[in-house]
Formats: C-alpha cells, sequence, structure tokens
C-alpha cells in the first residue's frame, strides 16, 4: 500500500491490484491465435487459391513459387513494422499503437479477399496482393504488445517455462480453425466455385476475429493495474538504436536461437501442402485434416515442453529441440514421399517436435535481455529470426525440392538445426544465458 499523503508509484498500484499470469495469458493467446489465423489463411491460399487466380500465366508450380514470394513480404516487412509502431508505442502509448496495428492487420487480411484475379485486371492483381501483404507484415510488427515477456517476468521461479511456452498455443489454435475452415470449403464447393467465391471466406472471417482480438487486448493492456506493472517492470519501449548499441551481440544471437523452430515451423505446415497438392493425387481436403490433427498434437507437446522446462531448464529443451529438428531433417523427405501413410507421419512427428522446441522459443528471445531493453529487444529480434527463419522456409524449400528432389528440402531444414546449435553453443561460451 502507498504511504497516506503522497502518490501511489507504478509499483504501489501493482501490489494493490494484482495481476495473475493467467490474465496475461489470456489476452496473448487470444492475440496470438488471431494474428497466426491470418496468416495461416493467406499462406493455405498461396497453395490452393493463388496460382490459379493471381499467376494464371505460367505453370503451377512456378505459380507457387511466386505466391511464396508473397508470403514472405510479409516478414520482410515485419522487422520494419517493429521500428515504426516502436515509435509510435514511445509518442502516443500501447494501446494507441495496438489499436492501429491490428487495424491495419484486419483491413489489410480482408481486403485480400476483395481481390480480383489477375484474368480481370491483370497485373494490378498481383500489385495489390502484394501491397496488402506488405500490410500484413508492417501491423503484425506493430502488434508486439509486450505480455509475452510480461509474462514471463510476473510468473512464479518455478513456473516460469510454462508460462513461457503459452504464448506460443496461438500458433496450433490459428491452424487449426484456418485449416479446418479451408477444409470445409474445399470439400462442400466445386472446384470453379471454390476458387470464385468459396475462398474469400476464411479472409472476411479473419476480420472479424481480429476486431474480437482488439477489444480483449485493449481490455487488459489499458487497465490501471497493467500499465503500472509495464512500467514497475521497466517493459516500456526504448529505441531500437540504442537496444542495438547496447545489446548488440544479444540481439544478433537471439535472431540464430529459435531459427530451427521457425523454419520448422513452415516446413511442416505451407511446405507440405504445396509438394502433396503439386506432386501428388492426395486431396487437399485430406491433408488440411491431417494437419489440425497435428496442431493438436504439437499442442501436447507445446504443453509437456513448458512442463518440463520447469523441470530441467529452458536450454536443453531447446538444445533437445534443435537436435531433434535436425534428425527429422534427415527422414521427412522419405516420410514426405511415402504416400498417405508417410505423410501423415511427417506432419504428426514433425508437429510434435515443432511443439516441443516452438513452445520455448519467444520465453528464449525474452529473456536474453535485461529489463531495460527487453520489450524493444524482445519485438525487433522476434521479427528478425521469423524472417530469416520461417519468411523465406516455403519458397526455398519447393525451389529446392523440385529442383534437386526432396533430400534438399531436408537440408535446407537441416541448416536451421545447425544454425539454433551453434547459437546455443556461442550464447554459452559468451555468458548469454537467459536472464530468468
Amino acid at each position: 500500500m502507498s504511504r497516506p499523503g503522497k502518490n501511489p508509484s507504478p509499483a504501489d498500484e501493482v501490489h494493490e491490484h494484482h495481476v495473475s499470469p493467467s490474465d496475461i495469458a489470456v489476452g496473448v493467446v487470444i492475440g496470438r491465435a488471431s494474428e497466426f489465423f491470418d496468416f495461416f489463411v493467406f499462406a493455405i491460399a498461396s497453395v490452393l487459391v493463388f496460382p490459379a487466380r493471381i499467376f494464371p500465366f505460367v505453370d503451377p508450380v512456378t505459380g507457387t513459387l511466386w505466391s511464396f514470394v508473397l508470403v514472405a513480404l510479409a516478414f520482410v516487412a515485419r522487422p520494419i513494422g517493429s521500428a515504426i509502431f516502436m515509435s509510435l508505442d514511445r509518442r502516443y502509448g500501447r494501446t494507441t499503437k495496438l489499436t492501429i496495428a491490428l487495424f491495419l492487420l484486419g483491413t489489410s487480411t480482408v481486403a485480400m479477399g476483395l481481390v480480383p484475379a489477375y484474368d480481370t485486371v491483370g497485373w494490378w492483381a498481383i500489385l495489390i496482393l502484394a501491397l496488402l501483404r506488405i500490410g500484413q507484415g508492417l501491423a503484425l510488427g506493430g502488434a508486439w504488445d509486450g505480455l509475452a515477456p510480461l509474462l514471463a517476468i510476473t510468473a512464479a521461479k518455478h513456473r516460469r517455462g510454462f508460462y513461457a511456452m503459452v504464448p506460443q498455443l496461438g500458433a496450433p489454435i490459428g491452424l487449426a480453425v484456418a485449416t479446418v475452415l479451408f477444409a470445409y470449403l474445399v470439400a462442400t464447393l466445386p472446384r470453379e466455385d471454390f476458387l470464385s467465391w468459396g475462398w474469400r471466406y476464411p479472409f472476411f472471417v479473419a476480420f472479424a476475429i481480429n476486431v474480437v482480438a482488439l477489444f480483449a487486448r485493449l481490455r487488459i493492456i489499458a487497465t490501471p493495474e497493467f500499465r503500472a506493472l509495464f512500467e514497475s517492470t521497466e517493459l516500456v519501449p526504448s529505441g531500437i538504436g540504442r537496444t542495438i548499441k547496447e545489446d548488440g551481440r544479444t540481439v544478433l544471437l537471439g535472431i540464430f536461437v529459435p531459427l530451427a523452430s521457425f523454419a520448422m515451423f513452415h516446413m511442416v505446415t505451407v511446405f507440405p501442402l504445396s509438394w502433396v497438392n503439386l506432386y501428388t493425387d492426395q486431396t487437399p481436403t485430406y491433408f488440411l485434416l491431417i494437419e489440425a490433427l497435428g496442431a493438436a498434437v504439437g499442442t501436447v507437446t507445446m504443453l509437456f515442453s513448458g512442463w518440463l522446462s520447469d523441470r530441467i531448464g529452458r536450454q536443453k529443451i531447446l538444445l533437445w529441440g534443435a537436435w531433434a529438428i535436425g534428425a527429422f531433417a534427415l527422414i521427412a523427405p522419405m516420410l514426405l514421399s511415402g504416400g498417405e501413410a508417410g505423410e501423415t507421419a511427417y506432419v504428426l512427428i514433425g508437429f510434435a517436435i515443432l511443439g516441443f522446441s516452438f513452445a520455448q522459443s519467444s520465453g528464449a528471445v525474452a529473456s536474453l535481455f535485461g529489463q531495460r531493453n527487453r520489450y524493444t529487444g524482445s519485438a525487433f529480434v522476434s521479427a528478425l529470426s521469423w524472417m530469416f527463419g520461417a519468411g523465406f522456409a516455403p519458397v526455398t524449400a519447393l525451389l529446392l525440392s523440385s529442383t534437386f528432389g526432396l533430400a534438399a528440402s531436408g537440408a535446407y531444414l537441416l541448416s536451421g538445426a545447425i544454425c539454433t546449435l551453434l547459437s546455443l553453443r556461442v550464447a554459452r561460451q559468451v555468458a548469454l544465458h537467459p536472464k530468468e
């Protein structure tokens, strides 16, 4: 309690109005699920829709590769969005920044569902879709709300591994909803109707989800309790230039620590969907439902990873996860070329490993920084790591596998695992273990 006759400090307010980690977790999961849903809707459409509607003048493989270039645009724009919106955060506050970012994200996504086909407007269709994709990336860079590092700070020390996992649950939730929705549309509509108008509905649904997520997050962030908690823990935006100057080595290492997990993320979701759609007779509906099942498996292993990390430490989880991703990279080509049984095993095994490793990637980045630069450092490093790890994974893996065979895509994933293993080794040598 504050002393009589004195204005309460932020720390006093936090003491008077306790904010539990479970309160923060609700906002984190809702926000992340909406963001991942938006991105997965675009990624799935890049395989099933855009090659025929936006790039009909090339063969299906080339059309899918160009669609994946559009996928990468958002990841390139994301660090720029982090820098722009961090400035807005410093000037006008977190609530204003988040409102603008999520409005831009929802508007860009729903507008994608209105883009006409190439046959109607020609190259304008490609340009408009590219600009909207960049808008998505800028918005996602600005959607960083600081709840993930706040969750890691406020959780009891013996539960920090579990709560560091919670933000990542938004990924399988967003994926599951997107895949089931597309699977339903593909299964129930004739191909002509699906390509004409059916594919648009997931983009419209994304806008509604974003509105709900916006109000849910603002209801948490805008409260005096949370504002005080952010200030008392120094989770306030600092300049990116200052962050790089003071923690440049941490920024560089932080990019590569979760790289294997982020690369694995698209290697078990978007890339196999494109390969199955282009090179097998398997129906998209079947594979989409298998991916939804894989998301459920990944959720289970994420929960296990959170529980286990509180007992053996986050470093071992990240290390074991990188080794597992490397091992998976060696057998993945054989599985993906093994028919229905092999494809199913590829997805389920891949998601099990992904969930185990991905669960700690967010907490690993946030915990590398001290309080002074944790807010900005976490946002910027996460954006860069997503760009290098996941942004170019679909187009690179499909290009390599189409040219040299599936083994080349396995080698690409293996390189990500090696980068993470080396970064973890360097981090130990320079005493950059996560700061609890």
